[in-house]
């Protein structure tokens, strides 16, 4: 799977055609053939955000079952890309909001704990945040790949913040996350 979402030039593909090929990959997923979009090295999740429009990772977005199949996947490999020696002493709570999504008041939720040297990420963990960060979902996506500026993101206002502020900014600090190839 990482050698074929390598090959894809996605510079010839309009955001329709993108999200047709994920679709069909995520259609092969569900039906046991064997072809896995959860099973894509996080390395290639980067590159593939990076090669990937801003109108095509918009339409991921926009799209509900992608959306939430990319979201899923990224909160997923939270915990395996924490490292616990950045955070020490660090207890946290982070609520998140997508807006536009299908859940309440219309935003799809999460919310990731880091307490204890450890990191867990899930749609409802039924905690109290100390910090709740709204962001679109495609903007989102680039934050969570290394593939935007994320001090430009809240200083533009695309991510805002409600709660303590600090923690929100030193978030990414707390994971390893691969680095686009240039």
């Amino acid at each position: 799977m990482n050698a074929f979402a390598d090959k894809v030039d996605l510079g010839k593909l309009s955001p329709e055609q993108f999200i047709q090929l994920l679709e069909t990959l995520h259609m092969l997923g569900t039906v046991g053939a064997g072809v896995e979009l959860t099973s894509l090295s996080t390395e290639t999740l980067v590159d593939l955000v990076q090669r990937a429009s801003k109108e095509q990772l918009k339409a991921i977005a926009e799209h509900a079952e992608l959306r939430s199949v990319f979201l899923d996947e990224i909160f997923r490999r939270m915990s395996e890309h924490f490292a616990p020696e950045r955070a020490k002493n660090v207890d946290l709570v982070v609520s998140w909001r997508f807006s536009n999504g299908d859940g309440e008041d219309g935003f799809d939720r999460f919310q990731t704990v880091i307490e204890d040297g450890m990191c867990v990420s899930s749609t409802d963990l039924g905690r109290s945040p100390d910090t709740t960060i709204t962001v679109a979902a495609d903007d989102f996506i680039r934050m969570a790949t290394g593939n935007a500026a994320v001090a430009t993101m809240f200083v533009t206002g695309r991510v805002r913040v409600k709660g303590e502020y600090a923690p929100a900014v030193r978030l990414s600090s707390y994971f390893d996350i691969p680095k686009p190839t240039a």
